[in-house]
C-alpha cells in the first residue's frame, strides 16, 4: 500500500480520534475550571450542537462522497493546481497549502459576517450566550454546505497535496474545539502568537458588533493582524452572544436550523 492509500484510509479515524480527544479534553477541563459561569442547560445547548456537527457531516458526505482528500488526488493524477506546476521540497508544499487553506478559511469568515444572506446562516453559530467547547460545532448546514464547497475548489485550484487536506481538516476541527473552550489559557497573550487562543476568539463571541466583528481566524493567528481584524481584548469581559435568540428554546435544535428564515435583524 503506497503513502496516499495509507493516508486515505486512516484518514476518517485519524480525524475521529482527534476529534474525540481534543473534545473530551476541553469538556473536562471546562467542568473543572471554567472561565466563564454558564447561563443556559448545558445539556439541551450540547445536544443540538452535536446533531449540527452529526447533520453536517452526512450531507457533506453525500453532497461530495470524495472530500478534499479525494479532489486533492484527483488535482495531482490531473497535474491540476498551482502546487503541481512549482518544484517544492515536500516539506515546504505542505506548509505553503496549510497556510493557503487557512488564509481562505479568515476570509471565508469575514465575508460570512459581511454578506447580510450569509450572516443570516453564520448567526446560528454566534447566537449561543454560552460559548464553549461545542460551539465550535455549531454551525448551520447550509453553512457548513458553502464552506465545503469553497474548500474543494480551494484544494483543486490549489493542488493541495493529500498529506496537506488531512493535517489541515485536523488542526481546523482541533483549534474550533480549543479555541471556543470556556477555559483560561494560561499565558494566553504570548499563546496567541502561534494560535488562536480562546481568550483572543472569545472576543469575536461578544455580544459588542464592534467586537465581534474582529478575531476571524480559526487556527493561526496572524491574519487578523496582517488584515487589520485583531483586536487584543473585548470591554471586559462582555456578554457573549447576539441581542437576539438567547432565550432557551432558541437553543433547540429545530429553532436552531429555522433561525435564518426568522425575520428579524440583529446587529452584525
Amino acid at each position: 500500500m503506497g503513502l496516499v492509500e495509507l493516508l486515505l484510509t486512516a484518514e476518517t479515524g485519524v480525524r475521529l480520534s482527534v476529534f474525540a480527544v481534543v473534545l473530551a479534553c476541553m469538556i473536562i477541563w471546562e467542568r473543572l475550571k471554567p472561565h466563564r459561569p454558564t447561563l443556559l442547560s448545558r445539556s439541551r445547548r450540547w445536544f443540538s450542537a452535536l446533531s449540527l456537527a452529526v447533520i453536517n457531516s452526512v450531507l457533506v458526505r453525500l453532497a461530495a462522497p470524495l472530500l478534499g482528500t479525494g479532489v486533492a488526488v484527483r488535482a495531482a493524477s490531473q497535474q491540476t493546481g498551482l502546487l503541481n506546476q512549482i518544484d517544492l521540497p515536500f516539506a515546504a508544499e505542505i506548509l505553503i497549502a496549510m497556510l493557503i487553506l487557512d488564509l481562505v478559511v479568515y476570509w471565508q469568515h469575514r465575508l460570512f459576517h459581511l454578506v447580510p444572506l450569509l450572516w443570516r446562516f453564520h448567526r446560528v453559530h454566534h447566537a449561543d450566550p454560552d460559548v464553549d467547547t461545542t460551539t465550535g460545532l455549531r454551525f448551520h448546514p447550509v453553512e457548513a454546505l458553502i464552506s465545503m464547497v469553497v474548500k474543494l475548489a480551494t484544494v483543486y485550484l490549489l493542488g493541495a497535496d493529500v498529506t496537506a487536506v488531512i493535517l489541515f481538516e485536523v488542526l481546523l476541527n482541533a483549534s474550533s474545539l480549543f479555541n471556543h473552550a470556556n477555559i483560561r489559557l494560561p499565558f494566553d497573550y504570548f499563546f496567541r502568537w502561534l494560535i488562536v487562543t480562546p481568550g483572543m476568539h472569545r472576543v469575536h463571541h461578544s455580544i459588542i458588533p464592534h467586537e465581534h466583528n474582529r478575531n476571524f481566524g480559526f487556527s493561526f493567528p496572524w491574519w487578523d493582524r496582517l488584515f487589520g481584524s485583531y483586536l487584543a481584548r473585548g470591554s471586559t469581559e462582555s456578554d457573549l452572544g447576539l441581542t437576539v435568540f438567547r432565550e432557551e428554546e432558541h437553543q433547540q435544535l429545530f429553532e436552531l436550523l429555522k433561525q435564518p428564515f426568522i425575520s428579524s435583524k440583529p446587529a452584525h
